[in-house]
């Protein structure tokens, strides 16, 4: 979990938060935040542990997160200057960009043909699992915690025992009869 200097490639995190709220941005958490650019009006990626998906051992890209950061920094640089922009030295290359530059970048990252294509792809969708899924956490737990994401879409609550039953049916009516074996629990006999 290193950082480096912002002239030898940035922070890691600020660099990070910066790529994952591009992927689903949110509200700054502060007016001095850099990394989210407050695009949106309620909490993104980030708030949603975009960060803490990214380094957890079951995504098998935290060794490489160092190496992540320090490229998107590098594709920045270069970005900034086939458009003539200047960057802030004091923060991250990726961080200086303004959100339309940020998300210019990215683009050009995951389109098609680009070499580097997969990396960028699998680091965009863990951002993204980690606002609709919070796949690092337990569902329940995320709730009980006012996960943003799972709030935003309108994930709800399990019952008091912890399940969830679903008493209305989305098609207005049962697609298929309860098996006859089904348990208590809903697991099959």
């Amino acid at each position: 979990m290193g950082s480096t200097s912002p002239q030898d490639g940035g922070s890691r995190t600020m660099t990070l938060e910066a790529f994952a709220d591009t992927i689903i941005p949110g509200v700054r958490r502060s007016p001095e935040d850099r990394a989210v650019a407050g695009v949106a009006p309620d909490p993104g990626a980030v708030a949603a542990g975009a960060l803490d998906l990214l380094n957890d051992p079951a995504t098998g890209i935290g060794d490489g997160l160092d190496d992540l950061a320090r490229a998107l920094n590098a594709h920045a640089r270069d970005h900034a200057e086939r458009r003539g922009l200047g960057l802030d030295p004091a923060v991250p290359a990726f961080v200086a960009l303004v959100f339309a530059e940020r998300t210019a970048l990215v683009r050009a990252l995951t389109a098609p043909g680009h070499p580097e294509r997969e990396r960028w792809i699998s680091a965009a969708l863990f951002c993204t699992m980690a606002f609709d899924s919070a796949a690092h956490l337990h569902t329940a737990e995320a709730l009980a915690s006012g996960h943003p994401g799972l709030r935003i879409m309108g994930v709800m609550d399990p019952d008091p025992d912890g399940l969830w039953r679903f008493p209305d049916f989305s098609y207005g009516r049962p697609l298929a009869g309860v098996h006859p074996a089904t348990t208590r629990s809903g697991s099959p006999a």
